[in-house]
């Protein structure tokens, strides 16, 4: 029951943070009685039969935050399998629907990964926005906002973290390469030599490490984003709820809890590095955060030129301030847009065939900023 007591403890955040109704939440909780598959009372069980019902009336997207929920916090057993093909399935039907949104599919290093994408076009190349999750966060989640990122000027794909949803590559520290392949991959559909990343939770750690080291990362916007502490920090990880340290273990590979903790280190950025991220990271956190520790953010601060903060009192991804929140990012988004500002490229951050491209038109401001 304890376990079953941190699922329905985490289940109704990720719920709030979809836009369901916290009574609604209550009320699909309250008929759960287990988490043993093939058991109709189980708690894929129950979450999948919900999203059938509201699949059923029509409303695909609330049957697909079921879905997301059902196969919470990864899609390890039959049930969470089938609840996770259910919500691309569904999530396919509804975008069909719409104009412009389109699926994308990947082969990259021995694994592949899928994204729902927006505004790519060869004729007119936009500048491109790569959005991703957390460790628990399926791209169906956020693949509804294509269409009003597509009218606001960007070349949108969405998509999932290594080990998450359809994405079956490995997370290892190395993983931010995915999205410098990413990258390539879209030259010639988007303006990949301005790209911005609206990377959330643990594809926050990816965008900043992808900064570092590629150039066409032009702004990095991110929630609740573990830099150094979370990996290294010994005195923090007793403090780490069981369901983001099991679902790490299952992320990368790690056979036992000891074997994570033994290669989480290697994730860690470091000051060098982040002194490489000469472009603006915008950043939410949450004070009452269960799972980042708050030393990240003073780490930022003294590390990376151009950093700016927006504090909620919330728990982790702050799911109670969503619209101030998206409403903080999007605007961060645009002005940095309007402004041209990229940074300045550090000068040893190249990739082999990309030119460097960091601006100087627009000087950075180096204090540190806690908005």
């Amino acid at each position: 029951m304890e376990h079953l007591e941190e699922l329905g403890e985490f289940a109704r955040l990720h719920a709030r943070g979809q836009g369901m109704s916290p009574r609604h939440a209550a009320e699909v909780l309250a008929r759960i009685g287990n988490d043993t598959p093939g058991d109709p009372a189980s708690w894929a069980a129950v979450w999948t039969a919900e999203g059938k019902v509201a699949a059923a009336r029509g409303d695909l997207l609330d049957a697909c935050r079921h879905y997301a929920l059902a196969r919470f916090p990864y899609h390890a057993d039959d049930d969470r399998v089938l609840a996770q093909r259910l919500g691309v399935e569904t999530f396919d039907r509804w975008r069909r629907g719409q104009q412009g949104i389109e699926r994308l599919e990947f082969e990259h290093a021995g694994g592949s990964f899928a994204c729902w994408a927006s505004g790519l076009d060869e004729a007119r190349p936009r500048p491109l926005l790569i959005v991703m999750g957390g460790i628990v966060s399926v791209k169906e989640q956020w693949a509804p906002l294509l269409p009003k990122l597509r009218k606001l000027g960007f070349a949108t794909v969405v998509t999932e973290l290594p080990g998450v949803g359809e994405n079956t590559l490995r997370y290892a520290p190395d993983s931010w390469r995915m999205l410098a392949f990413l990258m390539d991959r879209l030259a010639g559909r988007a303006k990949v030599t301005d790209t911005s990343t609206l990377a959330l939770s643990f594809s926050g750690h990816l965008a900043l490490r992808a900064a570092a080291h590629d150039p066409r990362v032009s702004r990095v916007l991110t929630v609740g984003a573990p830099v150094a502490d979370f990996f290294a920090d010994e005195s923090w990880w007793p403090r780490v709820p069981g369901i983001t340290a099991d679902t790490l273990r299952r992320l990368t590979g790690a056979a036992t809890a000891g074997e994570l903790r033994s290669l989480l280190p290697e994730f860690a950025l470091t000051p060098q590095e982040l002194r490489r991220v000469r472009v603006p990271v915008r950043y939410v956190a949450s004070s009452r955060d269960e799972i980042i520790p708050s030393r990240e953010q003073a780490l930022l601060r003294r590390s990376v030129p151009d950093v700016r903060f927006k504090v909620f009192d919330d728990v982790h991804g702050s799911p109670a301030h969503l619209g101030a929140m998206r409403r903080w990012l999007f605007s961060s988004l645009l002005l940095l847009r309007l402004r041209g500002t990229r940074g300045v490229a550090a000068p040893d951050a190249v990739v082999p065939g990309v030119p460097a491209t960091g601006s100087t038109d627009h000087p950075i401001d180096e204090r540190p900023r806690h908005d």
